[in-house]
């Protein structure tokens, strides 16, 4: 069984440690950690990794957030993986950071890579990994907030939300999406510096 696992971010050396672009350090944790190597490819960069007898295409899309969808919609064409076994990993700043959630469809809640996802396959029920980045910025801060570096303290708690993550992403391909959400979402908690 194949599934694309497909981090959202903006590619660039400034966007590189960027709130936006956690999708990108949760897929780059996990070909890491799977000792999985990154091509250049056709709309961005992709690792394979197998885990459990499923084969994981990890895609980090090449054409910037916004036009997410044209990547993430060629490559499901290509592999001909179903929509069902398409994982989208995103930044979310109605989440705290150290709160993730695994969701089987939403609206894209003024995201512009989930926006666009959802109008290049022509629905919005498909699987998504919600990384909380918290809102810690005041009225018309969003986009620097966003676009904005972790800051110190974000930085210790980080490593964890990246390792849960990568977990959340291997419970859902071993598991399926009702029993995955029912178990990343009950022990998604709020992650602190210093805790294990």
């Amino acid at each position: 069984m194949k599934y694309l696992i497909a981090g959202l971010g903006n590619i660039g050396e400034e966007y590189a440690a960027t709130r936006h672009n956690v999708g990108f350090q949760v897929v780059d944790q996990l070909a890491t950690s799977m000792e999985a190597k990154w091509k250049s490819v056709s709309l961005g960069s992709i690792a394979e990794v197998k885990y459990k007898s499923r084969t994981l295409i990890l895609l980090k899309p090449n054409t910037y957030m916004n036009l997410s969808g044209k990547s993430v919609s060629y490559w499901l064409q290509k592999e001909k993986i179903p929509v069902e076994n398409l994982l989208v990993i995103v930044d979310e700043i109605q989440l705290d950071l150290g709160t993730i959630r695994l969701r089987g469809k939403g609206t894209d809640g003024g995201h512009n890579g989930l926006k666009d996802i959802q109008e290049h396959l022509g629905t919005s029920e498909y699987s998504r990994l919600r990384i909380g980045i918290g809102k810690n910025f005041s009225l018309g801060g969003q986009v620097n907030y966003v676009l904005g570096k972790w800051t110190a303290e974000e930085s210790k708690i980080l490593p964890q939300v990246l390792e849960a993550s990568g977990e959340a992403i291997k419970t859902f391909v071993s598991i399926g999406l009702k029993r995955a959400m029912d178990r990343v979402n009950a022990t998604s908690s709020q992650l602190k510096s210093g805790e294990s």
